[in-house]
């Protein structure tokens, strides 16, 4: 088992993101999961992400407010334990539409996990 307190989660930055804060929780640290890494991001109002793709899948929980996740044109709005995946090579733009801070869990694979 490894565990990680919270106090000692790292900030990163992700490309093409704004009025983000990311923290890893699990993954890019020795002794940490081999297949993939989970991050916390706190979205503030008209945060966002996209639009662009990534070749491999990626999980969104929305564990408080809420985001607007466009893809292909549709838009859907996650609320408070909603859950989407983003399939590879799935263009997505995300934004938080709300007044809110959107508090969302994002689960992703390492790229060289990726076939």
């Amino acid at each position: 088992m490894h565990i990680k307190r919270f106090e000692d989660a790292k900030p990163y930055e992700a490309p093409n993101h704004r009025g983000v804060v990311g923290l890893r929780l699990q993954g890019h640290e020795e002794h940490g999961p081999k297949n993939q890494w989970v991050a916390y991001s706190q979205f503030l109002p008209g945060g966002g992400a996209g639009p662009d793709s990534t070749p491999f899948e990626k999980v969104y929980v929305v564990l408080e407010g809420e985001m607007t996740v466009i893809v292909n044109g549709t838009e859907t709005v996650l609320r408070t334990m909603d859950s989407c995946t983003i399939w590879p090579n799935e263009t997505r733009e995300i934004i938080n539409r709300s007044n809110h801070v959107c508090k969302m869990l994002v689960v992703l694979p390492y790229p060289t996990a990726t076939k």
